[in-house]
């Protein structure tokens, strides 16, 4: 039988609010480039010194993509400047640690330096450098992530009084009072006009192997195969992730995935730009408080444009944010959003956030989007009935295991009949597991 016909149910006021909402964000997507690029020009100048200082540390200038994600974003959580450290990663012996769980996140290892290996010599001294004892045949000791994130504080401090004493960066360009703070990274505010932005300082280990999880997501849907093998390639990098420990991050490959998303024809970079600036407005009340963040998001447009991969499942900007929608439904409902790369790491659990309210906004803002997408309070007027009705307990219950019923025509019909259920509603949620079962089986590929 085939499938109904997308429904026109939009109407003529309707369309035209989404589009406008949109052209609001791109408008000023440009603006947003060029504060970044001036906040992130007074950050590299200080890490040119801190190179000058010690050229253990290097200075990362193919970093186009950021400017790009910052244009998406509405958002103003913090973003990473990693510092790459100069050494060949090859040459280190990557040490697992025997407590680590498959279940406990992205990797954890420790860093070794080999007692055979040649041109290390700058990497075992006392300051980044903890000896092993002389009965370890094969490391020589290793590289402790909480002394190189102690010598890259020392450095920004001497490169900010050099900075500033000299001239490279404007009076009130930045505040450092925060690099006192002990975290996993040095953190700094940095003024760009009107703006400020806070970046995250990472000390970073530059790695050519790629990501196993990945080694079948050449057949994923949604994603091009050249377009993956080009990712793959890039590998992946270290991160403190404790004072001795050392994780993978895969936050820059992430980030060209989303590239190559927005390579591609219709509205998946536009849907996930609304839901962030929604969630930034609307969920998270102008940010003030705690709730998903633009990760969170892009990782749920990324199981999106798997879930989905047909070019008209995203022709439509309002079908596009639909979709996005009912992904996120689901690993809120089921509280479970797993890494697109480490699909056994789920970054919801310990976020620490209340799931079940952040659910209700969701699932409210999916019911009567329109208040939400205000520009400005004259832009409606009395509060039009819900966009959607009914039918979100049949969306929810059609079986993962045959992709005809999520042919984009019957998808359509079904988001027309979307209905508000209590989030404590058991066969809702289990009928959600059974759907993202469908987004792990097509994504995880287990080590």
């Amino acid at each position: 039988m085939p499938a109904p016909a997308a429904p026109t149910a939009t109407t003529a006021v309707q369309v035209p609010l989404w589009h406008h909402y949109l052209q609001a964000i791109r408008s000023r997507g440009a603006p947003r480039a060029q504060d970044f690029q001036r906040a992130e020009n007074v950050l590299l100048t200080l890490l040119e010194r801190v190179h000058a200082l010690d050229p253990r540390f290097t200075v990362d200038y193919s970093r186009g993509l950021e400017a790009f994600q910052f244009a998406l974003r509405s958002s103003e959580d913090p973003l990473d400047m990693e510092v790459p450290l100069r050494v060949d990663a090859e040459a280190l012996l990557i040490e697992e640690p025997e407590a680590a769980q498959p279940g406990d996140g992205p990797e954890l290892c420790r860093l070794g330096v080999p007692r055979e290996g040649a041109g290390l010599e700058r990497w075992t001294t006392d300051d980044i450098f903890t000896a092993s004892s002389e009965g370890d045949a094969k490391c020589r000791g290793h590289i402790v992530p909480s002394k190189v994130l102690c010598v890259l504080r020392d450095l920004l401090v001497a490169a900010i009084v050099h900075c500033k004493h000299h001239s490279l960066i404007a009076p009130g360009s930045l505040n450092a009072d925060s690099l006192r703070e002990e975290q996993l990274h040095l953190s700094l505010l940095v003024s760009s006009g009107w703006r400020t932005i806070r970046f995250h300082v990472v000390p970073v280990v530059r790695r050519g192997l790629g990501v196993p999880a990945l080694e079948g997501a050449q057949q994923m849907p949604g994603f091009p195969e050249a377009s993956l093998r080009r990712v793959l390639s890039q590998g992946v990098d270290l991160v403190p992730a404790s004072a001795q420990l050392w994780r993978t991050s895969t936050d820059y490959l992430l980030t060209r995935l989303l590239g190559e998303l927005g390579s591609l024809q219709g509205h998946r970079l536009d849907s996930l730009s609304v839901l962030d600036r929604v969630n930034h407005e609307s969920w998270r009340d102008g940010g003030r408080t705690d709730g998903l963040t633009f990760s969170h998001l892009k990782m749920v447009l990324l199981w999106a444009s798997t879930l989905f991969p047909a070019p008209e499942d995203w022709a439509e900007l309002q079908g596009a944010v639909y979709r996005v929608l009912v992904v996120l439904l689901c690993c809120l409902a089921t509280r479970r959003l797993p890494h697109f790369l480490h699909p056994h790491h789920n970054l919801l659990q310990g976020s620490g956030l209340d799931l079940g309210v952040v659910y209700q906004r969701v699932e409210g803002f999916a019911s009567q989007p329109e208040a939400a997408l205000r520009i400005h309070a004259t832009h409606l007027g009395r509060s039009p009935p819900p966009r959607v009705s009914s039918g979100l307990k049949a969306l929810l219950q059609l079986p993962a295991s045959d992709p005809t019923y999520w042919a984009t025509a019957y998808f359509d019909v079904l988001l027309d009949k979307f209905q508000v259920f209590n989030i404590q509603d058991e066969d809702r949620i289990a009928a959600m597991q059974s759907i993202f079962q469908k987004t792990r089986t097509l994504g995880s590929k287990e080590r």
